[in-house]
């Protein structure tokens, strides 16, 4: 039995021992915070929201573009550069520097990126909320842990003073004062505390693995935790915190009362960028650029020949036939290939203008757009109104239940001093002989079994006010 509870206790004991490395509440939730999969999802979404809002800002700057192209063309086409037809292969070169400015309806980038920026807010005030919710889940597994621990200190003493009172049963029946009786009910209630240890010890092991599942630790892991007493977590009075006044504040402080009011943020924006959507778009636009092929010549000059007659008809004159002469001038054309950048500053081209975009039929897709945008906002608005009704339930919910636990403490708190009087009588009249064993044994699981209900009626309390204090918007404090 002994060696059984040792190996049993191997991992309690390496939770507490260790006290080289403890983790305490503040460690235990920044760490899961840290590693939570859906916080980290959530942050995720959260950077691509503002991936969303940095394009939808940069649109709004004027557009600016530099094309180029080369290439060969054969076949009966339009010579880019002299813009006459002709059916001569040649190579070409065309580059272009355009620019475009949105000057009428702005609004709908402008609004649009508003709206994305109200979006973005939202995505962190969600992972905000995610954070909260493994803060408080860990803080109550933290607690869980906690009652586990006072629980099994508490089991631990009864045990060690049902062994204690065994020992001294024992030498009374060897000195025949006492019955053989006694200490066989002695031994049977030894026998219990001692599983009811094997429990307890148990239950801490149970409490640390659900710690370390929140927290996305290795169950593996060695893991020691600090064991501060429950007595001094810090608790708010009551007084503080009345539930219109918890309520106010939750509503400035939650964040998912934050991301609600950002949605619906984000959702009029949408609607006032859908609306400018469908009315005309007028941009100014500006273009720069120059052609080069290999086939244009240009003319440099005349070769220097004299003028000559050549004849160009008959007349007869009198039934006397005469040739006709033109004089042709002298000379010829002298052509050149112009070079590269020569030509590229030659068919350097300018253009600007105005382009207008107004639209007429595109399927509804505007209309749809905008009507949608204005079902979206209101949907935004009705699930801000249900959740500020679930929160005002649930914290008037948590306020009753803080009232009722800190009743059932304080009246655990009599029920503990009344049953150890009661114990500590039992005991007194038991080694005087005017007691029997099963009416010790009666008040000794009396008085334990009050502690223990004073234990859980204490962290059942604690837990409750922390979570009152946690809507508040202040975190959790242990």
């Amino acid at each position: 039995m002994k060696k059984g509870l040792l190996l049993l206790l191997l991992p309690v004991l390496s939770l507490t021992g260790y006290a080289q490395d403890k983790w305490d509440l503040r460690r235990c939730v920044e760490y899961a915070i840290a590693n939570n999969i859906s916080v980290k999802q959530s942050d995720v979404q959260a950077r691509l929201a503002a991936l969303t809002l940095q394009q939808s800002k940069l649109v709004q700057i004027p557009t600016l573009g530099l094309s180029g192209s080369a290439g060969y063309s054969a076949g009966r086409n339009q010579d880019p550069t002299t813009y006459s037809l002709t059916t001569q292969g040649y190579a070409f070169n065309q580059y272009a520097l355009q620019a475009n400015v949105n000057f009428f309806n702005f609004n709908s980038l402008h609004f649009n990126a508003q709206g994305n920026k109200y979006a973005l807010d939202a995505a962190n005030a969600s992972t905000d909320k995610l954070r909260n919710d493994v803060s408080l889940n860990v803080a109550n597994a933290y607690l869980q842990f906690l009652l586990s621990y006072q629980t099994s200190k508490t089991a631990e003493l009864q045990m060690t003073q049902s062994k204690e009172q065994l020992e001294i049963t024992r030498k009374q029946v060897s000195a025949g004062t006492l019955p053989e009786l006694n200490a066989a009910e002695l031994e049977s209630q030894v026998a219990q505390d001692s599983s009811a240890y094997v429990t307890a010890v148990s239950n801490v092991q149970q409490a640390v693995l659900s710690l370390k599942a929140y927290m996305s630790i290795d169950a593996a892991q060695p893991f020691a935790l600090d064991t501060p007493s429950v007595d001094k977590i810090p608790i708010e009075s009551l007084g503080e915190l009345q539930p219109e006044t918890v309520y106010a504040l939750a509503l400035a402080n939650q964040p998912q009362q934050k991301a609600d009011a950002f949605q619906i943020q984000a959702a009029r924006k949408y609607v006032a960028a859908n609306k400018a959507a469908m009315l005309p778009t007028f941009s100014l636009f500006g273009v720069l650029g120059t052609n080069y092929t290999n086939q244009t010549l240009n003319v440099v000059g005349v070769t220097a020949t004299p003028p000559s007659t050549q004849p160009v008809g008959r007349v007869t004159v009198g039934a006397t036939d005469y040739n006709v002469y033109s004089t042709v001038p002298g000379g010829s054309l002298i052509y050149d290939k112009p070079d590269y950048f020569n030509q590229l500053n030659q068919n350097f081209r300018q253009q600007i203008g105005v382009q207008v975009n107004v639209p007429i039929l595109n399927g509804g897709g505007l209309k749809i757009n905008y009507r949608r945008s204005i079902a979206n906002q209101r949907n935004y608005e009705l699930q801000q109104q249900l959740d500020n009704l679930t929160l005002k339930q649930n914290i008037y919910q948590a306020y009753n239940l803080s009232v009722a636990a800190l009743q059932k403490f304080e009246a655990n708190k009599k029920t503990v001093e009344a049953t150890q009087r009661s114990f500590d009588y039992a005991q007194k009249r038991y080694k005087v002989g005017m007691l029997n064993t099963i009416d010790l044994l009666t008040n000794q699981n009396n008085y334990y079994k009050a502690k223990i209900d004073l234990l859980y009626s204490q962290f059942d309390y604690v837990f409750k006010m922390k979570v009152l204090e946690f809507y508040k918007g202040l975190g959790i404090k242990l």
